[in-house]
C-alpha cells in the first residue's frame, strides 16, 4: 500500500511510524516507572500499617482495627504465597493488580507454637484508578507528538516533493523539444548543513539540457551549412550533366545527381523546419477529395485512395502533400506491397505490408540519417522527419505504429475545420 502512495505522504507516514515507535518505547519506560513507584509506596505503606498493627497486638493480644484498617490473624484471603513465606520466618508483601480489587498485602509470623500470621491489606483501587488516568494521559500526549510528527513531516515532505515535480515537468518538456526550459533552481552548496540533494538534481537537468540544446543546435547548424554549400555546386553539376551527350553513363550520372539534388533539399527543408521559421497556408479543403487530388498528381506509386464520409479540415494543401507523399514512398521503398491510403473522417491512414516499424523508431520517433532495422532497406531517414516536422508546423499529428497482423501504419490526424 505505501507504493501507492506519493512521496510526500511516505515521507510523512515513515516519520510519523518512527515517531511512534519512539513514544510507545518513551511510554512502556514512563509507564513502568511510575508504575514501579506506585507499588513500592504502597508495599512501603502496608509495611508501615503492619508494623503498628503487630505493636499492638504484642501489647492487647488483638488484633486492632477501630482505624477501618483491614488486618487479620491467620486470614483466609491470604495469597497462598505469602501465607507460606510468612510461616517460613519472613516478613514480606504481595502486590495484587490482577483481582477484581487491586491490593497489597503485608504479612509476618506471630506467635511461637502454633504459628500464626499476621496480615494487612490495603485496597489500590484509587491507585490503579490514577494509574488509569495516567496511562490515558500518556497515550494521548502520544497521539498528539506522532500527529504532529506527521503533519510536519508532510509539511518539510511538500517542499521537496514540490521540487521533485517541478525538475520531472522540466524533464518532459525538454524531452518533448523545449531544450529553453530550465529549472533555475538555486546552485547547491556544502557547507555546515549538508548538501542539498534536490539542487544537485535541479543544476544537473540544466547543465544536461543546456548541453543537449548546444549539441542540437551545432547539428542544426551542420545540417543547414552542408545544405547551402552543396546547394551551389550541385546546381553546377547538374547543368553540366544535361549538357552531356545522350548515353548510359550519361543517363547514370544524371540520376545520381538528381539524387544528391533531392538529398540536398531535403536538408535545407529539416534545416528550416528545425529553426521553426516555416509558416503554413491554412485553408478549409474536403480532406478525401484533397487526398486523391494529391494521390492523382504525384509521382509516387500511390494505392487508390478509399474514403469512408467527406470531412473538412483546416490545412496547408503543399505541406499536406509533402507530408503524405513522403509517407507513401517510405511505405514503398521500406515496407511491403500493397500500400493502402484510407481517409477516415479527419484521418489519413498510410499502411503498408512490409517487417513494419522497428521498435526504437515507435519509441523514440524517427531519426535523421537512420531508417532503422535492416530488412526495411537503406535511406536517410529525412523522410519521416520531414512528415513529422510539417505536421507540427499545421498543426497536425503523425502516429507510428505496427499492425497487429504485420506491416506499418502511419495516422495523419488534421484538425477539423
Amino acid at each position: 500500500m505505501l507504493n501507492s502512495l506519493g512521496l510526500r505522504w511516505k515521507i510523512a507516514a515513515l516519520l510519523a511510524a518512527g515517531c511512534a515507535v519512539v513514544a510507545v518505547a518513551i511510554g512502556l519506560l514512563i509507564h513502568h516507572a511510575r508504575l514501579d513507584q506506585v507499588t513500592t509506596s504502597a508495599r512501603s505503606g502496608a509495611v508501615a500499617q503492619l508494623v503498628r498493627i503487630r505493636q499492638l497486638y504484642e501489647l492487647s493480644g488483638q488484633v486492632d482495627q477501630d482505624d477501618g484498617t483491614d488486618a487479620a490473624l491467620d486470614d483466609p484471603r491470604l495469597p497462598a504465597p505469602l501465607r507460606k513465606a510468612a510461616l517460613a520466618g519472613q516478613r514480606t508483601t504481595y502486590l495484587d493488580m490482577a483481582a477484581d480489587e487491586p491490593c497489597v498485602w503485608a504479612a509476618r509470623p506471630v506467635g511461637d507454637s502454633p504459628r500464626h500470621v499476621l496480615s494487612v491489606r490495603e485496597s489500590l483501587r484509587e491507585r490503579a484508578d490514577e494509574m488509569a488516568e495516567f496511562d490515558r494521559q500518556l497515550i494521548i500526549s502520544g497521539a498528539v507528538v506522532v500527529g504532529l510528527a506527521a503533519l510536519g513531516g508532510a509539511g518539510l515532505s511538500s517542499r521537496l516533493s514540490r521540487e521533485l515535480r517541478t525538475a520531472a515537468a522540466i524533464a518532459r518538456r525538454i524531452s518533448q523539444g523545449d531544450l529553453d526550459a530550465r529549472i533555475d533552481h538555486p546552485r547547491p552548496s556544502v557547507g555546515r548543513h549538508g548538501r542539498n540533494e534536490v539542487a544537485e538534481l535541479a543544476t544537473a537537468v540544466d547543465t544536461m539540457a543546456a548541453s543537449l540544446q548546444q549539441r542540437l543546435e551545432a547539428e542544426q547548424r551542420f545540417t543547414a551549412d552542408v545544405a547551402h554549400e552543396l546547394r551551389t555546386p550541385l546546381t553546377g553539376l547538374h547543368t553540366a550533366a544535361e549538357l552531356l551527350p545522350p548515353s548510359r553513363p550519361t543517363e547514370l550520372v544524371r540520376d545520381r545527381v538528381r539524387a544528391l539534388r533531392t538529398l540536398t533539399e531535403d536538408l535545407l527543408e529539416v534545416a528550416r523546419l528545425d529553426a521553426e521559421v516555416e509558416k503554413p497556408d491554412l485553408s478549409v479543403l474536403a480532406l478525401g477529395q484533397l487526398v486523391a487530388d494529391i494521390a492523382r498528381k504525384s509521382d509516387a506509386a500511390y494505392a487508390p485512395v478509399v474514403t469512408a464520409g467527406e470531412t473538412y479540415v483546416r490545412t496547408d494543401a503543399r505541406r499536406l502533400e509533402r507530408i503524405l507523399t513522403n509517407l507513401v514512398a517510405n511505405a514503398h521503398k521500406h515496407g511491403g506491397a500493397p500500400v493502402d491510403v484510407r481517409v477516415d473522417g479527419a484521418r489519413v491512414t498510410v499502411r503498408d505490408h512490409g517487417p513494419g516499424f522497428p521498435e526504437h523508431l515507435l519509441a523514440d520517433g524517427p531519426q535523421r540519417f537512420r531508417t532503422g532495422a535492416r530488412e526495411r532497406g537503406q535511406g536517410t531517414g529525412l523522410g519521416l522527419t520531414i512528415a513529422l516536422g510539417q505536421a507540427q508546423v499545421i498543426g497536425a499529428r503523425v502516429e507510428l505504429a505496427n499492425a497487429a497482423d504485420g506491416g506499418a501504419v502511419a495516422v495523419v490526424r488534421l484538425p477539423k475545420a
